[in-house]
């Protein structure tokens, strides 16, 4: 019985849950005006380092309806990018941002007018997050780098 109960906890830390969503006016504002942006095409990812709350990461997804024009392929684009997010946030970005002690607050936009396919969008995903993580390693290690020059 407790094989089950180990499945279960693993499938938990895979699940999205509502308060990861970034959907206030606030917050998403401070990320585009204070964020800083990196790009793995088709993807562009701006996030913004911050203390860590009840979420260490909140995340939007926005696929423009500029580029993309009907609103089946938006929800496919958002659907495969969601689910490329969900699979490797814990691995490659929550971790180190829990070594870190900080909060992220990360929008993905999509850039292409063409629809990429799953293992594409997943490729880049992971390249994202892993700058991102690199980025909050960095940002925590140079504090300490002050304090020991003074």
């Amino acid at each position: 019985m407790s094989h089950f109960f180990d499945n279960f906890a693993s499938w938990m830390d895979y699940k999205l849950n509502k308060g990861e969503k970034l959907r206030h006016r606030t917050p998403v504002g401070r990320l585009f005006d204070e964020g800083h942006s990196l790009m793995a095409f088709p993807l562009r990812a701006v996030y913004r380092l911050r203390q860590p709350g009840e979420h260490p990461v909140q995340f939007l997804i926005t696929i423009p309806k500029r580029r993309v024009r009907k609103a089946v392929r938006r929800v496919l684009l958002r659907r495969r990018v969601r689910e490329a997010y969900r699979l490797h946030r814990r691995q490659l970005l929550t971790a180190s941002l829990d070594q870190c002690g900080l909060g992220v607050d990360v929008a993905f936009i999509y850039l292409d007018s063409a629809i990429a396919p799953y293992g594409i969008i997943e490729q880049r995903m992971t390249a994202l997050l892993t700058r991102i993580a690199h980025a909050a390693q960095q940002q925590q290690q140079q504090p300490s780098e002050e304090g020991a020059q003074s």
